[in-house]
């Protein structure tokens, strides 16, 4: 068997099942699969992931594999990981995995080393921590780094990562962002975070939003979709934000916008996904009301200053799962989901199966491009090729039953003239 740590390899054969149960909804990753078999375009590459370790991550890990591709992966987060799936790739498909649910920070950093030993030459990030240790101070890291060709990166906070890098002059290969992908963040982010983060909300907690008044910090892709749905489900729906375009954006699709102080006097529920620090802190949670939970669903645990929180405290106590309670002076009281984690995943089984096809498509295909352009590129930040965008929305469509139009001649020779007039 490969080298592993999971929690329970017993588990293996229910998580096989849920993995199949998933691929049914990706066809857009299950197409890029049968032609990876054919063409074997990463043969021979090692190829390092540290992503959520879920089923529509476990399809995905299939379709790298099937292109040839020795395949490593641990998690991204230390709450996010579907123990049976872990189990199920390690056990059933024979992908050395690293992950499981609840791992404490120790684990976590030598479940990423067990990675990096791997010597990718690839990586694939969700947050750039794989990123991170190989331009970290280690012994380990500075070593591997000469070998790795290049990467991929899945979300908004890892863009902002490693855009860092690159303007630091530090970065030591190029990078694709996948999330800055159309088909990414425009679904994904939208899409699949709002309906996730309402569906973990609601585990924790079997609130009712219907009447609630809901904070969303962010007016993001990832903002807009939580916003959209909430608002769907009945709750009166505020938003705070720091840049003005999107605090525009938010006001004529019809949400209050409002700083955080005076949102947090109002506010029955609060969800982060800003990407940034201390989004809610101590000046935030002495305005609460009683009641008031919290819960984030950016990559980070550090959109909720929980170290504040913890400060200002007189008890806390865990009152059920991924549900704390922290109690503050004169009895008022402050629930925080899922450890302040991502809560679509916490408590939840992060982005639905049809959403993640497309994002998923966009790491193998960009994993692809790496493979073949990557001695061509400098060492920066690059955007999923117009192309593969394309490609994979096509697919999607025709995946659906859907049917668009063409251009005719004439129209592609006035789109490209400048000599048509009125």
């Amino acid at each position: 068997m490969v080298e592993h740590d999971v929690k329970n390899l017993g588990l293996a054969a229910e998580g096989r099942l849920k993995i199949e149960w998933a691929e049914q909804s990706m066809p857009v990753l299950r197409q890029v699969r049968e032609r990876f078999a054919k063409e074997q375009p990463l043969k021979g590459l090692r190829l390092g992931a540290c992503l959520h370790v879920t089923t529509e991550t476990a399809v995905l890990m299939l379709t790298l594999k099937a292109g040839g591709a020795q395949v490593a992966l641990c998690a991204s987060n230390p709450l996010s990981t579907q123990d049976d799936t872990a189990a199920a790739l390690v056990k059933e498909y024979d992908i050395p995995v690293y992950a499981h649910k609840g791992e404490d920070n120790a684990t976590y950093y030598r479940h990423l080393e067990a990675v990096l030993k791997t010597r990718p030459q690839i990586t694939m990030d969700d947050g750039a921590d794989l990123i991170s240790q190989l331009h970290g101070e280690s012994n380990l890291g500075r070593d591997l780094v000469k070998g790795v060709i290049g990467g991929t990166e899945e979300t908004t906070t890892g863009v902002i990562r490693l855009r860092a890098m690159e303007k630091e002059g530090v970065l030591a290969f190029p990078v694709i962002a996948v999330n800055d992908a159309d088909t990414k963040h425009l679904f994904d982010n939208r899409y699949g975070t709002g309906q996730s983060t309402i569906d973990g909300l609601l585990r924790a907690t079997n609130v009712l939003l219907a009447g609630k008044t809901l904070v969303v910090a962010g007016y993001g892709m990832c903002g807009r979709g939580v916003a959209t749905r909430a608002k769907g489900m009945g709750a009166h729906v505020i938003v705070t934000e720091v840049e003005p375009m999107r605090a525009l954006e938010a006001v004529m699709d019809g949400f209050s916008v409002m700083k955080m102080p005076d949102a947090a006097e109002v506010g029955d529920l609060f969800v982060t996904v800003t990407g940034n620090t201390s989004v809610i802190r101590k000046e935030h949670f002495t305005r609460m009301k009683d009641g008031a939970i919290l819960a984030n669903s950016g990559h980070f645990n550090v959109e909720i200053d929980l170290v504040a929180l913890a400060q200002l405290a007189t008890a806390r106590r865990v009152v059920r799962p991924f549900v704390e309670e922290f109690q503050l002076a004169g009895g008022r009281r402050v629930f925080v989901l899922g450890e302040g984690r991502l809560i679509n995943l916490a408590a939840a089984e992060g982005h639905p199966a049809a959403v993640m096809d497309m994002s998923f498509a966009n790491q193998a295909l960009s994993a692809e491009f790496m493979a073949k352009k990557a001695k061509t590129l400098e060492r920066k930040v690059y955007v999923v090729p117009r192309e593969i965008d394309l490609e994979i929305a096509r697919l999607k469509l025709a995946s659906m039953g859907v049917e668009i139009d063409d251009l005719t001649s004439d129209q592609e020779s006035y789109l490209a003239s400048w000599r048509h007039g009125t």
